[in-house]
């Protein structure tokens, strides 16, 4: 089974490119679920209009972030469309769901989460991920598990990947939106990456354009963030898990320009 993780999508442009090649991608390597972290389509946040052309485009399970609440109107796609997830350690009174179930072309029951990291992340309501994420084997009945990290630190990323070592199939990071090129299998059969990258602006500080990043950090008067101009790259992983054992067995990182 071919598990497709697609980055960050940032921007307008950014999702233009997903859009397009999402369904060029499933066909081309006969993808079995896609995954795409939608948390910045706005820029920050993400629309229901957003969403949706994600999952037109191919996505079967769009994961939120830190950023799910910038744009209120999503709690009514939320609250209605099990397809888009939002971090499944955040308070409980919140709108949505953390994790999505769907079946693989034999028939086991893959469980996709999204998971929100607390390091570095300025958010001290949402509970451990670690804790949180053993809870989700006992309240919910799966087979498979793939789960997308939405973390600052690459330390708590890798910690968690350990955690799970042989109870989930495939991790994932975002957030970051840089790609790192540590994909490997862990020793029982977890399929891993710190950070898938993201699918926006290649002349951009993570998205945006570069003149308000360098404005930001020189501590100018903040301003509202633009996506910045140009050519986009496409940054994914493509995971390939052994339907009978439930293992990963290879992890191949993509950029498409």
């Amino acid at each position: 089974m071919n598990i497709l993780a697609i980055g960050d999508i940032c921007g307008a442009s950014g999702l233009k490119m997903a859009v397009k090649h999402i369904f060029t991608l499933k066909k081309l390597y006969a993808v079995d679920i896609c995954v795409v972290n939608g948390e910045n389509a706005a820029i920050i946040g993400i629309t229901p209009v957003q969403a949706q052309a994600l999952l037109s485009a191919g996505a079967d399970v769009v994961t939120l972030g830190n950023h799910v609440w910038n744009k209120q109107e999503i709690k009514t796609t939320l609250e209605n469309d099990g397809r888009v997830i939002r971090p499944l350690n955040f308070p409980a009174p919140v709108p949505g769901n953390g994790y999505h179930i769907l079946r693989s072309p034999k028939g086991w029951r893959v469980c996709v989460a999204t998971l929100l990291g607390r390091r570095g992340m300025n958010d001290s309501s949402s509970e451990n991920p670690l804790w949180r994420v053993d809870r989700l084997f006992k309240e919910a009945e799966f087979d498979m598990l793939v789960v997308d990290f939405h973390a600052e630190a690459t330390s708590e990323k890798l910690a968690l990947a350990y955690h799970l070592d042989g109870r989930a199939s495939v991790l994932f990071g975002t957030h970051t939106h840089v790609p790192t090129a540590d994909e490997r299998v862990f020793p029982n059969g977890l399929g891993y990456i710190t950070d898938v990258g993201m699918v926006g602006p290649i002349e951009s500080v993570l998205g945006i354009k570069p003149s308000q990043a360098v404005n930001n950090f020189l501590g100018y008067i903040p301003e509202r963030f633009e996506s910045a101009d140009g050519a986009c790259k496409l940054q994914c992983a493509l995971f390939t898990v052994d339907e009978d054992t439930r293992r990963c067995v290879s992890v191949e990182r993509m950029e498409i320009l």
